[in-house]
């Protein structure tokens, strides 16, 4: 079993103050299936792109095999699937140049028999046979390779390329947050595929998925990295121990420190009294008060020391504690009995796109998750409820203040300032939020297009958070948001019961927060 060893790694972006990393020692067995985690910023997608050299650093690397990233770039996205898994697996076969020369059509070549042996993989399969067997693995038809990439869902196109990233043997995958755009059938096919394959550092922070397929975890904390054997669950419950003793320590030592101060302050009063009697008249022995003084006072100093050092322990204490905040909805309003009703209600674009109308109606309270594949029509229904021009038949009826968190964060740029002018909330308000969830204040002076994209999601959830609403519709909030975030999500909602309606495919989340599911098919 070969190793990546990292060896002292530290790094820091240019326009940076603060190191990413520092001083940073552990090793990586190439047979693990390994989770990576930690809060949105601190370096998760740094790490992989560290690893495949893409920055400068301090340090060493030493890999005995080739990464490999994902999500990869597709040069031309419109031609057929087949043509760009040969293209993405084709620096890892050998006879790939040839085939070219010869047919663009593996099945022609198949068909009539052209030296069939000089056509062979590096893994002894035809190349058209060995990507058709990988992609029947990861729960896809072979009708698949022969439509345009350009028209499949973005589930689609993440199955076909991480199938074509394991047809790329002997390499180690760096896999950052696959999940995102596949529904809970997408994430469960995925799911039992790497749960077969071994080699890996995954991203993602969906819990269930995390659990279904790693066997380590490589956590990113506030003061270091650490590696445990085991899965999500594993990790969060020893991380729960840990923090549970940390806290538990830190109340005894508070204690401790706070003896030592008296003590100390008492000592160094009883030396100063002492002192001040070799002043004034009488018969004394001023030197020998001043040498007992002197005594006192050096027990005194001792004292302090170990004060000090006590506060020098105290602060190795709690490093890795995340300190999380309760997130509030301060403009909730319910003078409503009705917030919204939708009757019979079908959309229609060249044809209808639910099997059978939707009728449902929301009261103050409820929390509804909507929940279907891709591409079975709920983004539409979210983007009919907002106002968009969408034809449909039926009936909807809704009020006025809904806070909307929609999918997709392209449209954020500028500064956090002129974004809470737009939306009209209070920017103190809206940064106070940010800080809750982890959004520390150097973010705010950059502008919003430099963000990460797990930060930018956060700014449209505290955005929704700042404003007067009756009803909140979130579609897919949670992407890109880090494990600890989507608990405060969940602990927050729970607690101030918003009325809301939502699209997510976090089954976890889903199944904590919503009072009433509505199954899309």
């Amino acid at each position: 079993m070969a190793q990546i060893k990292i060896n002292n790694l530290s790094f820091q972006y240019d326009n940076h103050g603060d190191d990413i990393f520092k001083n940073v020692s552990i090793n990586i067995d190439t047979d693990w299936k390994l989770g990576l985690i930690g809060r949105n910023g601190r370096g998760k997608t740094t790490f992989l792109k560290l690893l495949k050299g893409e920055y400068k650093y301090s340090g060493q690397i030493i890999s005995p095999v080739s990464f490999d990233y994902f999500p990869m770039n597709v040069e031309n996205d419109n031609q057929v699937a087949l043509e760009v898994m040969r293209e993405a697996i084709a620096p890892f076969t050998k006879w790939e140049k040839e085939l070219k020369e010869y047919s663009s059509d593996i099945k022609y070549i198949k068909e009539y028999g052209e030296v069939l042996d000089k056509f062979i993989s590096y893994d002894g399969y035809i190349i058209n046979e060995m990507i058709e067997k990988e992609v029947r693995k990861i729960g896809l038809g072979p009708e698949i390779l022969d439509r345009n990439f350009k028209t499949l869902s973005s589930g689609e196109r993440t199955k076909l390329l991480l199938s074509a990233l394991f047809l790329r043997k002997n390499n180690f995958l760096l896999i950052d947050e696959p999940t995102n755009h596949l529904d809970s059938e997408g994430r469960e096919c995925v799911a039992k595929y790497l749960n077969k394959k071994k080699g890996f550092i995954l991203v993602s922070h969906d819990r269930n998925f995390l659990d279904e397929v790693i066997n380590h975890v490589l956590s990113i904390n506030k003061s270091n990295i650490d590696i445990q054997k085991g899965n999500y669950t594993t990790w969060q419950v020893n991380n729960d121990r840990r923090d549970e003793f940390e806290k538990s320590e830190n109340e005894k030592l508070l204690k401790n420190i706070k003896r030592l101060k008296i003590a100390a302050k008492q000592k160094s009063s009883w030396s100063d009294k002492l002192e001040s009697t070799k002043i004034g008249g009488g018969p004394v022995d001023r030197g020998y008060i001043g040498h007992k003084a002197s005594k006192m006072m050096k027990r005194a100093k001792c004292l302090e020391k170990r004060q000090n050092k006590a506060i020098e322990e105290k602060s190795k204490l709690l490093k890795n504690i995340e300190q999380v905040e309760k997130l509030k909805i301060g403009n909730i309003e319910t003078n409503s009995d009705k917030l919204l009703e939708v009757v019979d209600l079908q959309i229609v674009y060249q044809k209808e796109i639910f099997k059978k109308p939707i009728s449902f109606k929301i009261k103050p309270g409820d929390r509804i998750w909507i929940r279907g594949k891709n591409g079975c029509g709920k983004s539409s229904l979210i983007k009919l409820l907002m106002g968009e021009e969408i034809n449909y038949t039926g009936y909807v009826e809704k009020v006025s203040k809904i806070s909307y968190v929609s999918q997709e964060t392209n449209f954020l740029k500028g500064k956090i300032e002129e974004f809470s002018a737009e939306k009209g909330i209070n920017i103190q308000h809206l940064k106070s939020s940010l800080n809750q969830v982890g959004v520390t204040n150097i973010q705010f002076e950059k502008n919003i297009e430099q963000w990460s994209e797990g930060q930018k999601k956060k700014l449209l959830i505290a955005a929704s958070l700042c404003e007067k609403s009756q009803l909140y519709i979130w579609d897919e909030p949670l992407n890109f948001i880090d494990v600890i975030s989507r608990i405060q999500i969940e602990n927050m909602i729970l607690e101030e019961k918003p009325t809301m309606l939502f699209v997510e495919h976090d089954k976890c989340f889903g199944e904590k927060i919503a009072t009433k599911i509505i199954d899309i098919i």
